[in-house]
C-alpha cells in the first residue's frame, strides 16, 4: 500500500472518531446524528462540481447503499442510547472487518496474503480487547445493537466499494448518496421529533456544519481508498479510528485507560505496522 494511501486512510480515522464522539456527547443523538447526515449535503453539492461525473450503472449499490448507511446510523444512535462510547464504539468498528473480510475471502473472490489476514486478525483482536468487556460490564442491549451496527459497517462498505469502482468516480458515489441520505434522516427524525426539527439550524447548527463536514470528508477519503487497495484491508486500518476515540476521551473527556483498553491498542497498532510494512 502507498504512504499517501495509508496516511489518508489514518487522517479519515481521526475525523471518524471526533464526528462519532459528538454525537455520543450530544442529549439528543439522533438530532445529533440528524445533523450530522444533513450537513453531508452543502458539501456533497459543492464536491460534485470537482470530481469526475458518476456512472449510474452503479444504480443498485448505490440504493443499497442509502439503505444500508441509514440501517448504520440508526443502530448506532441505539447503541449509544444503551452505552458508553468506549464500550459499543469499538464493538461495532471491531466487528466490521471480521464480517468484511469472511465475505470478501470466501464469497467475492478476494485474494487476501498470509500477511494480511495476519495483521487484520491483529488489528481485529486488538480492537476487542479495548473494550474490557468483562471489566466495563457492557450492557447485552447495548452489544448487540453493536454488532448489528457492525454488520451494516461492514455491508455498506462492501456495496459503496464495489459501487465507487463501478461507477467510475468513488466521490461522486458518496455525493449523490449522501444527497439521498440527508433527506431520509429528515423524515425519519421529524416522524419521532418533529416540534424540534427546528433545531437542525438552531442548537445543532455547529453540529451540522463541523460534525457534517468531518464525516462528510472521512467517508469520501475512505470511499477514494476503497479504489486503491483491498476493501478489507482499507477497513482494517479505518477502525484505529477506535484508538483515535480513546484518545480523545482520555485528553478531553478525562476517561480513564484500562489495561484492557492499553493492551488492545498495542495489538491494534501493531497490527498496522505490519500491513504497512509488508
Amino acid at each position: 500500500m502507498a504512504t499517501g494511501t495509508f496516511l489518508i486512510i489514518i487522517f479519515a480515522a481521526v475525523l471518524h472518531a471526533g464526528w462519532n464522539a459528538v454525537v455520543k456527547s450530544g442529549e439528543d443523538k439522533l438530532l445529533q446524528m440528524t445533523a450530522v447526515m444533513s450537513g453531508h449535503i452543502p458539501f456533497a453539492i459543492i464536491t460534485l462540481y470537482f470530481v469526475p461525473p458518476l456512472n449510474f450503472a452503479c444504480w443498485p449499490n448505490l440504493l443499497l447503499g442509502v439503505i444500508f448507511h441509514f440501517g448504520y446510523q440508526i443502530y448506532l444512535v441505539e447503541s449509544y442510547k444503551k452505552g458508553e462510547l468506549s464500550q459499543v464504539y469499538p464493538i461495532a468498528r471491531a466487528s466490521a472487518p471480521l464480517i468484511a473480510t469472511i465475505i470478501s475471502f470466501f464469497f467475492l473472490s478476494v485474494e487476501l496474503g498470509l500477511i494480511e489476514l495476519i495483521a487484520i486478525a491483529l488489528i481485529i483482536v486488538g480492537l476487542i480487547s479495548t473494550t474490557g468487556v468483562r471489566v466495563q460490564h457492557v450492557p447485552k442491549s447495548a452489544a448487540v445493537s453493536a454488532i448489528i451496527t457492525g454488520c451494516f459497517i461492514a455491508s455498506y462498505s462492501l456495496v459503496d466499494g464495489y459501487g465507487g469502482r463501478l461507477g467510475g468516480s468513488p466521490v461522486a458515489y458518496y455525493c449523490w448518496l449522501s444527497l439521498i441520505n440527508g433527506p431520509i434522516m429528515w423524515i425519519y427524525y421529524a416522524r419521532f421529533s418533529l416540534s424540534s426539527f427546528s433545531n437542525l439550524f438552531g442548537s445543532a447548527k455547529w453540529v451540522f456544519f463541523g460534525g457534517g463536514l468531518a464525516s462528510f470528508a472521512a467517508y469520501c477519503l475512505v470511499m477514494w481508498a476503497f479504489s486503491k487497495a483491498p476493501i478489507p484491508v482499507v477497513m482494517a486500518i479505518r477502525e484505529t479510528s477506535i484508538i483515535f476515540a480513546f484518545l480523545i476521551g482520555i485528553i478531553f473527556l478525562k476517561e480513564k485507560m484500562t489495561m484492557a483498553k492499553m493492551v488492545g491498542a498495542i495489538l491494534a497498532v501493531s497490527g498496522i505496522i505490519v500491513l504497512r510494512a509488508f
